[in-house]
């Protein structure tokens, strides 16, 4: 999974027809970052190849940013979300984008020298480490994004726990991901091109739903949105080409998968209200 990431990050959007993971597909990036709530004003101010396909979900529009808060991007990639979300934060606010891929990581800081230069500010940083293991003090962010990645982690309970522990008292979470209707038939749940492209990971919504509580985090929210997956059907991506060869007939992947957002919020009080 690790070097699929990195071929991707080396490679970027030509490799989007051949490539199995998350979001890589014939759906135009930029085209698909619209579909699923990105406007085109944020993203002609990327910089170049920030934005290479893998979002299923906008989860920096879910979090409602505002100035000065420090926010912490789970699998930050190219840096396309950490890069729309510095302006949101502005000069005394942070953004801290964590990937396990450094040559994600690689491409991310190349960049930030051109957001620096369009932007004026200087809140962004990138640093290598896993979700389940994040080099992040604890009690230290106003809020987790993550955009289709809690899926890959062999451990998401533990990526839960993680993002309660660096959490401040009533800091919040906002995810995008993909999760589960009903469990997906052995054929499809046995593809590795499932594996990386973040179907066969996927858990239950009712399952996420419960990990986020068992960390401790409150006032959870879980909302369906089936168009990203439409979106990837539609567009003959080739992972659920696959998918479809390996259902029951007469059914499709919208059956199964969905993109879902996840908000949550760590009680403001832990001794009273956890």
């Amino acid at each position: 999974m690790r070097a699929g990431y990195a071929d991707i990050a080396q490679h970027g959007s030509e490799r989007r027809e051949s490539s199995c993971c998350c979001g890589m597909s014939a759906v135009a990036a930029d085209g698909l970052a619209k579909h699923i709530g990105y406007t085109a004003e944020e993203l002609a101010e990327l910089p170049a190849g920030a934005n290479i396909g893998l979002s299923c979900g906008n989860p920096g529009a879910m979090a409602a940013l505002q100035p000065g808060e420090v926010l912490l991007d789970l699998g930050s990639g190219a840096g396309f979300d950490a890069f729309i979300a510095g302006p949101k934060v502005g000069p005394t606010g942070r953004v801290i984008g964590v990937d396990m891929t450094a040559e994600m990581l690689a491409r991310a800081r190349k960049n930030i020298a051109a957001y620096r230069e369009r932007t004026g500010l200087d809140n962004i940083e990138f640093r290598l480490g896993e979700i389940e293991h994040l080099p992040v003090a604890d009690a230290s962010v106003d809020v987790i994004i993550s955009n289709c990645v809690i899926n890959l982690s062999p451990d998401k309970p533990q990526v839960w726990r993680e993002m309660a522990r660096v959490l401040k008292p009533g800091g919040r979470v906002a995810v995008s991901d993909l999760a589960l209707l009903k469990p997906l038939p052995a054929p499809v749940a046995e593809m590795v091109e499932a594996l990386v492209g973040c179907v066969a990971g996927a858990v239950l919504v009712s399952e996420t739903d419960q990990m986020a509580r068992d960390a401790g985090l409150a006032e959870i929210r879980l909302n369906p949105k089936p168009g990203y997956v439409a979106a990837m059907v539609e567009g003959n991506d080739p992972l659920y080409q696959k998918v479809i060869e390996h259902l029951p007939k007469g059914s499709s992947p919208e059956d199964f998968i969905t993109s879902l957002e996840v908000t949550a919020r760590k009680p403001a009080c832990q001794c009273c209200c956890g």
